[in-house]
């Protein structure tokens, strides 16, 4: 005699064939594509979009560099940042070249340092706006950076130092001492590059906090050089005068404000939070 399959064994049967007696069907991990398409993107989702944005182009500015891509390869493979970047560091070389000039000229002429100082504020607006533009163009690379630093460097270091140099701060000691501080900026600007990657960021990839000083607000010293060309206090007439004038050991103690900067861009206990 044949028999009908009783309503708790028809149950059982499609409970299976649901899958482990309807468990997949509760899995939370389990939706509807449908549904999952219309859903709003994370901002994780689009962070990693953003990433992988960059990635791309980076990779494609790396095979530009290093394959035999023919004539003008170097030029083709900056992006528009890059291009940024450059000019801050023509601004810092024009500085550079304007503070020679006034050491070879006229020392009663101080328009050259005038025109010294006046191209440093042009480099920071250039590398403010190189990161910006980097930013909203989703493509950023290791090369951009390596420029950033060293467009900073010369802008930011060696430009001011140079500027220093052609106020009076001449002798051996003196010139010690500015080195110290181009040697601190060089360091503190490595420093950013090789932990650049470990850093806190927000989700557009900008950091949340300045170790050390950064090297630009070395125009803080600038503006107080300009004070004293406005003022005449060059040369001879350096603020804070002389120590051992015509030994071995003459130095201007105002170089100190040089050296005590150079220490705070080193510094890592100093965190600067990003405006």
């Amino acid at each position: 005699m044949s028999r009908r399959p009783t309503t708790r064994a028809m149950s059982s049967s499609m409970n299976n064939l649901d899958g482990s007696n309807g468990a997949a069907s509760k899995d939370p991990s389990v939706t509807d594509p449908l549904l999952s398409s219309s859903a709003p993107k994370s901002p994780a989702l689009e962070d990693e979009s953003t990433k992988a944005k960059m990635q791309s182009a980076h990779d494609k500015q790396t095979l530009l560099l290093s394959g035999n891509t023919g004539h003008f390869s170097l030029i083709r493979a900056l992006h528009l940042a890059d291009f940024i970047t450059e000019m801050n560091g023509f601004c810092g070389v024009m500085s550079i070249f304007s503070s020679l000039k006034y050491c070879l000229g006229d020392p009663a002429d101080h328009a050259k340092l005038y025109w010294a100082l006046a191209f440093l504020p042009f480099g920071l607006f250039f590398d403010f706006m190189d990161g910006k533009v980097a930013r909203w163009r989703k493509k950023s690379s290791m090369m951009g950076q390596e420029l950033d630093s060293l467009a900073d460097l010369i802008s930011f270091g060696i430009a001011p130092a140079v500027v220093g140099f052609s106020l009076g701060l001449r002798s051996t000691i003196d010139q010690v001492g500015l080195a110290f501080f181009v040697l601190c900026g060089l360091t503190r600007l490595a420093r950013f590059n090789v932990t650049a990657q470990i850093i806190p960021k927000d989700a557009s990839g900008k950091a949340h906090y300045f170790e050390g000083t950064p090297i630009p607000t070395s125009l803080g010293m600038d503006s107080i050089m300009a004070w004293w060309i406005y003022n005449g206090w060059v040369l001879d007439n350096v603020p804070l005068g002389v120590v051992g004038a015509g030994t071995a050991f003459e130095f201007h103690p105002i170089v100190a404000m040089f050296m005590a900067h150079g220490c705070l861009m080193t510094s890592r206990s100093l965190k600067i939070p990003k405006p």
